[in-house]
């Protein structure tokens, strides 16, 4: 039997606090809450599900040097081969996540993410990939803007494809979304929330956005909560893909999942309505734990 196409994921690596309060939140005084420590990172969140879902991925990222046994352990029990930098000045990157039901509230560190660049995915290893994945932190306040570019255009002349999740409209807006998007140009594949497609599109219909989109991204899963994906596949109509109904216990990676869900599919069997439909799944169960990596 060959080997799984081979992934590879780049990006933030972080340090989730979890916090969800079992009432309203009381300013100047206690609220009882539930408080976890977890693993995170949007980037770190992908690559762990695709371990976990099978996949065959290798993950580069950047944590302070104290870090660097405790995070590769981590990826390594979700099944992806990690290539963690270990940074002697930053901390990890930390986030306070507050969650209240469907919706969340992030209070985020970057810490050594800053460091993170992607010319640390070297040739060799892209050469061996079929995909690679990074999120839109990436780009936020990164030091090298044009990396994400040189990137980009080292994948083409490989023949790899790339895939990116914009990761934060409030983070697009800083950057300004034509500077976004003159970042991404020839990724193949995207996957904004219904808020960012808004953003790098100026329209609010999803079913235009995903066109406006598919004018630039082969595939364009714009995920829409409980309210499913829908997806623009070049060549075919456009897909709605129903969500999967789970009990939400926190909302936290299921972006991620989704598109861990997808990507394993996808570089499987080449069929995008099979790999929206995975990423249903996948998304469905992160949202059933708390933390946005596998239990």
């Amino acid at each position: 039997m060959s080997e799984p196409s081979r992934i590879v994921v780049f990006g933030d690596v972080i340090d989730d606090v979890v916090v969800v309060p079992k009432g309203a939140i009381r300013p100047d005084t206690d609220t009882v809450s539930s408080i976890r420590q977890r693993a995170g990172g949007s980037a770190a969140n992908v690559a762990a599900w695709m371990g976990s879902l099978g996949a065959s991925v290798d993950f580069v990222g950047v944590v302070g040097r104290d870090d660097v046994a405790r995070h590769s352990a981590l990826l390594v029990s979700a099944g992806a081969t990690p290539h963690l930098i270990g940074d002697p000045d930053l901390p990890t990157g930390a986030i306070v996540v507050i969650v209240d039901g469907e919706q969340r509230t992030m209070l985020t560190e970057t810490g050594a993410n800053a460091r993170m660049t992607p010319d640390a995915v070297d040739d060799e290893l892209l050469a061996a990939a079929t995909l690679v994945h990074f999120t839109g932190y990436s780009l936020f306040g990164a030091h090298d803007p044009m990396s994400i570019r040189r990137l980009i255009d080292r994948a083409i002349r490989l023949g790899v494809e790339v895939s990116v999740d914009p990761g934060s409209a409030g983070f697009i807006a800083d950057l300004g979304t034509q500077n976004f998007l003159d970042a991404v140009t020839g990724a193949d594949l995207i996957f904004p929330n219904l808020e960012e497609g808004r953003v790098l599109t100026g329209l609010d219909d999803a079913e235009q956005i995903v066109t406006r989109l598919g004018e630039s991204f082969a595939i364009v899963a714009l995920t829409l909560d409980t309210e499913g994906v829908v997806l623009g596949w070049r060549g075919h109509p456009i897909s709605r893909i129903d969500a999967v109904a789970s009990r939400i216990v926190d909302p936290t990676g299921a972006g991620d999942a989704f598109a861990a869900g997808f990507l394993t599919e996808w570089v499987r069997s080449r069929d995008a309505l099979a790999a929206a439909r995975a990423g249903a799944r996948a998304g469905a169960v992160a949202v059933t734990t708390i933390g946005g990596r596998p239990a």
